[in-house]
């Protein structure tokens, strides 16, 4: 095994815009791209390795082959050969559509696969960018389809002006949209499942109304108020900062500057390290580094003891916690 990196799958979508191409440092593109998936097992958008012994076979292959000492022992105990989460970057050009995510039961039932709870670290905002999420006010189920009918929705729900280096925590069930003028990275459990609330009345490239899922939406909302589920505010400074802690994936950041060295627990999982910013060199143990620049996300194996750092970046390191 090695540290690995992935080929990039880009999703043109018509709220996408242009920043991604920059800020990954890509070729021009003729359509607008709203997502980069960095890390992924979805079918259709498989992330692929780019590098060393292994290229060209895809996340899941490299879980069939290499098991618990890529993932780990309780992550491959508890999803087998599914990689668990999934890794994007977007830009939100215009306003995505306003939605929600099922939970792990309603997931399974319904569709054969996992929930998708999910964290968004704003990377960059242009003024008077905001996030939605959570309802501001208690909702019965007659007064969201009054609101729905209305088209008073959004009056009930939380608006909060983002900036860079803050983190929202999205769980199954919470009311969500990323405002225009966002970019960000979204992780998340390994699901591509997302019911479409509201859309502005939006066409596709036919000239249909976008689909929505206002059923499903119906059953999988949480109607509690929420009070806006800023997780983390960036205060700026220090070297290792807690960010998110769930039940399906840790979250933190790491600034490096100059050399580091991250000891891993015993019994850990894999680490996916996103780079922010900057542009460093990862080794572990005896295997393969890589070099590591802003945009790019490497994929940590679990059988790595510690992992050396040399650059000078900012990092998001993600990990899945043991279960007992």
């Amino acid at each position: 095994m090695q540290i690995y990196k992935f080929n990039s799958v880009l999703k043109p979508v018509l709220w996408g815009g242009d920043r991604l191409v920059a800020f990954k440092r890509l070729p021009a593109q003729c359509e607008p791209i709203g997502e980069s998936w960095e890390l992924s097992a979805m079918p259709g958008r498989e992330s692929v390795v780019a590098q060393g012994e292994d290229q060209g076979l895809t996340l899941t292959g490299l879980v069939r082959r290499y098991g618990a000492d890529l993932v780990g022992r309780d992550v491959y105990r508890r999803y087998g050969d599914r990689f668990p989460l999934l890794i994007k970057l977007i830009d939100a050009r215009r306003d995505l559509s306003v939605q929600v995510h099922p939970g792990d039961e309603m997931a399974m039932r319904c569709h054969g696969c996992m929930g998708k709870n999910e964290m968004w670290y704003i990377l960059e905002a242009e003024a008077g960018a905001i996030i939605r999420t959570g309802f501001n006010r208690r909702l019965t189920q007659a007064e969201f389809d009054r609101r729905m009918a209305d088209g008073t929705l959004l009056e009930a729900v939380n608006a909060v002006e983002s900036r860079p280096g803050d983190t929202f925590y999205i769980p199954a069930g919470q009311i969500h949209t990323i405002g225009a003028g966002n970019l960000l990275v979204e992780i998340q459990q390994s699901s591509d499942v997302t019911y479409r609330v509201w859309d502005y009345n939006r066409r596709d490239a036919d000239g249909n109304l976008r689909q929505l899922h206002v059923q499903q939406a119906r059953e999988a909302l949480d109607y509690e108020p929420r009070d806006g589920q800023v997780h983390y505010m960036d205060q700026g400074g220090g070297q290792m900062t807690g960010l998110v802690c769930s039940p399906d994936f840790d979250v933190c950041r790491l600034d490096v500057d100059g050399a580091y060295r991250l000891d891993m627990p015993e019994g850990h999982s894999f680490v996916a390290a996103v780079c922010l910013d900057g542009d460093l060199r990862l080794s572990a143990d005896n295997m393969p580094g890589a070099s590591l620049s802003r945009g790019e996300t490497a994929l940590i194996p679990a059988a790595a003891s510690c992992v050396e750092m040399n650059g000078t970046a900012r990092l998001l390191l993600a990990s899945v916690p043991e279960r007992a």
